[in-house]
């Protein structure tokens, strides 16, 4: 239980639901900030503005998957009002405080470290991110059928990269027949991607694999899929990339010779979001549990 634990929650999407929904139900004491527009109500949730007062005395605060921009906004589209975190907020934390989020920029980095807050980058972990990659996979075969006018059976799919998004993607394409291609840069990868039955390359030899290929998944975040890569693609292939922002695909240049090219970050805050926000309802949850024991134990 998380009875006498303070936890406010700064904007976000539907995912956050499910986490002030877990919250609630272990006895946090919870602050919803931008949250003025949301059509629902928790039992023993406060609302306030994103104010130092507001998070004064907070043991955890919950960013959405985002974090903030480069200037510390963070988005919620509960609220129409600008939120934006600044050093001054964070002012009244206490010591042992941890902010969570997805993943953040170097303006929350600099923040939590100027002030001495803990910082907790949820998609950095692996349990996060495998789990993340099951809604990831589905959103992207939902584009896929959406994109093409053949079916996923039969289908020369390429997957570029293999971590955690990139094997339960080539996992989930294989499990519907398609002929997948695997581009690694690890030679344990490749032995991983040959015992699985696909059929692994090095990515230094992109452009030499994709001439056949019908579609093409990005999850590297850094420009992998080049126009010489674009160049040798068939006309009728298409690019889902799954990287993060700005991807690593040259989509001016994909326009250019005129396939189709989808940037697609955050497929499961779109597509499953409830699931996503149990993903991370019950990962913080636990989280915060092993603060506050590790808290009461050394006091």
């Amino acid at each position: 239980m998380l009875t006498g634990t303070q936890v406010a929650f700064i904007g976000g999407d539907a995912r956050q639901l499910e986490v002030i929904q877990r919250m609630t139900e272990l006895d946090a004491t919870v602050t919803l900030i931008g949250f003025d527009n949301l059509g629902q109500s928790f039992t023993g949730a406060s609302h306030a503005d994103l104010t130092g007062e507001a998070l004064a005395g907070a043991d955890a605060v919950l960013l959405p998957i985002a974090g903030t921009d480069d200037e510390g906004n963070v988005e919620s589209i509960f609220t129409s009002k600008p939120l934006r975190l600044t050093s001054e907020c964070l002012a009244t934390l206490p010591r042992h405080a941890k902010i969570y989020t997805g993943f953040a920029k170097p303006y929350l980095r600099n923040l939590c470290a100027e002030r001495q807050i803990g910082l907790v980058e949820l998609l950095d972990r692996d349990d996060v991110a495998i789990y993340n990659s099951i809604p990831t996979a589905e959103g992207a075969l939902m584009l896929a059928m959406q994109h093409t006018d053949t079916t996923i059976h039969g289908t020369r799919a390429v997957v570029l990269g293999f971590g955690r998004t990139g094997m339960t993607m080539a996992r989930t394409l294989q499990s519907l027949g398609a002929r997948v291609s695997v581009g690694v840069r690890r030679p344990e990868h490749f032995a991983r991607a040959y015992e699985m039955g696909l059929n692994p390359f090095y990515t230094k030899d992109l452009q030499e694999k994709v001439a056949d290929a019908d579609l093409l998944f990005n999850t590297v975040p850094s420009l992998i899929v080049t126009a010489a890569v674009i160049a040798a693609l068939p006309s009728r292939a298409v690019i889902i990339d799954l990287a993060s922002k700005p991807g690593g695909t040259d989509f001016r240049y994909a326009e250019r010779r005129g396939i189709k090219a989808i940037l697609a970050p955050g497929l499961p805050g779109i597509v499953a979001p409830k699931t996503a926000g149990k993903i991370i309802a019950s990962v913080v949850s636990q989280l915060i549990m092993e603060d506050q024991a590790k808290r009461g134990s050394s006091e």
